[in-house]
């Protein structure tokens, strides 16, 4: 792989490190799980669209700057370096825009890309089930054939950013004699339309991170169905590819964190965290480097007409119980005061659920196990 900018990747890192030191919010954003700081993210998103920075990689009609995946990453290590809010449009640009650009038509890219850019449609993910989480081909709610497009029924649930969000995207079964993984159609949907009931469920922090969303008797049109009726999960493993190895969680996130927590140790040294602390934090730093060069090869693969394949599922349980190690550390370097830093505090808590979201740790082994090691089911 090539770890060398060009000069054009240079000036596009040198604008961007710019306009994140003049445009960064001080003080912080509210958290982005409440009203208040939904509605503020969502202006942040407006004005990143307004840079044109909100979707660098995107076509420039569509509101990108048709930048290359290379300028892409520098881009997220510019933005987490900054301290920038958090994207409360990740849903819509992270997860389901690749997928947009894979399997929608183009009058949908036109439709619902430049709004997902500018903030003013927020996507929520509506996969899991009450009885369908990791095993997503377990899924029972519903969609039957109508005049013009669907009527869906069912509930789904950890719906991400659902409690204040206005679309979701999920699946929903079509075929109900078909095998498990075939009959799945992928839907787009609005939240605020009749027979949608969406109920925020509260976190450790009492904060409506997630919702259930209940729909009853809800039309969809044809318009908005992502690929071919009955094809929805081929669908769907191009969203959760992208969940897992690239676009939700860029080397970015973790080389800031290691750098905060290198800082802190450097505070505070081992005082009252018990030996060993030092090589626990040059642990995470090599851990957050080492995944900043897992990613560049991808982006070289990729670059190269590869695609991300089974290689996503092994980093998902890289960089998910990398943030947890990083946090635990951060935490026993603080000691008792840990408690009272929301920052750490809260970063610790969120990490908590990186090896559940995006398809939990155990299924990914056995993804990597059955899929890239050639091993028995």
């Amino acid at each position: 792989m090539d770890l060398e900018l060009g000069p054009s990747t240079v000036a596009f890192r040198d604008e961007v490190r710019a306009w994140l030191a003049d445009n960064v919010p001080a003080p912080p954003l509210p958290p982005l799980d409440t009203a208040e700081g939904f509605a503020a993210h969502r202006a942040w998103e407006a004005r990143l669209a307004q840079a044109r920075l909100s979707v660098v990689s995107w076509p420039a009609e569509l509101g990108g700057r048709d930048a290359s995946l290379v300028d892409w990453v520098v881009f997220e290590e510019e933005y987490y370096a900054a301290g920038a809010p958090p994207r409360v449009s990740q849903n819509g640009v992270f997860l389901l825009a690749p997928t947009l650009f894979a399997h929608g038509t183009p009058e949908q890219r036109a439709r619902l890309l430049p709004p997902m850019a500018r903030g003013e449609q927020i996507w929520a993910q509506a996969w899991s089930e009450p009885d369908a989480g990791s095993d997503l081909a377990a899924l029972r709610s519903r969609a039957d054939r109508v005049d013009g497009g669907w009527r869906l029924s069912g509930q789904k649930t950890w719906s991400t950013r659902a409690a204040f969000a206005d679309r979701g995207f999920g699946l929903f079964r079509t075929d109900p004699a078909a095998e498990r993984h075939r009959g799945l159609t992928y839907f787009l949907f609005d939240l605020g339309a009749d027979g949608v009931t969406v109920r925020g469920i509260p976190q450790l922090d009492g904060r409506p991170g997630f919702a259930e969303i209940f729909l009853d008797d809800v039309f969809v049109p044809d318009e908005d169905v992502l690929g071919a009726p009955g094809n929805g999960w081929r669908v769907a493993m191009s969203t959760a590819a992208n969940e897992r190895g690239l676009s939700l969680r860029s080397p970015g996130r973790f080389l800031a964190s290691a750098a905060r927590l290198r800082a802190l140790a450097l505070e505070r040294g081992e005082t009252g965290a018990g030996e060993g602390v030092t090589g626990r934090v040059a642990d995470a730093w090599i851990a957050a480097r080492a995944y900043q060069l897992h990613t560049w090869q991808t982006v070289t693969r990729l670059l190269d007409g590869g695609e991300l394949g089974a290689e996503s599922s092994l980093a998902k349980i890289f960089w998910s119980d990398l943030d947890v190690a990083l946090h635990e550390t951060a935490l026993d370097l603080l000691g008792a005061d840990g408690e009272l830093d929301g920052d750490w505090m809260a970063g610790y808590l969120f990490s908590l659920a990186g090896p559940i979201y995006a398809g939990t740790n155990e299924i990914q082994r056995n993804v990597v196990a059955e899929r890239m090691l050639g091993l028995p089911r």
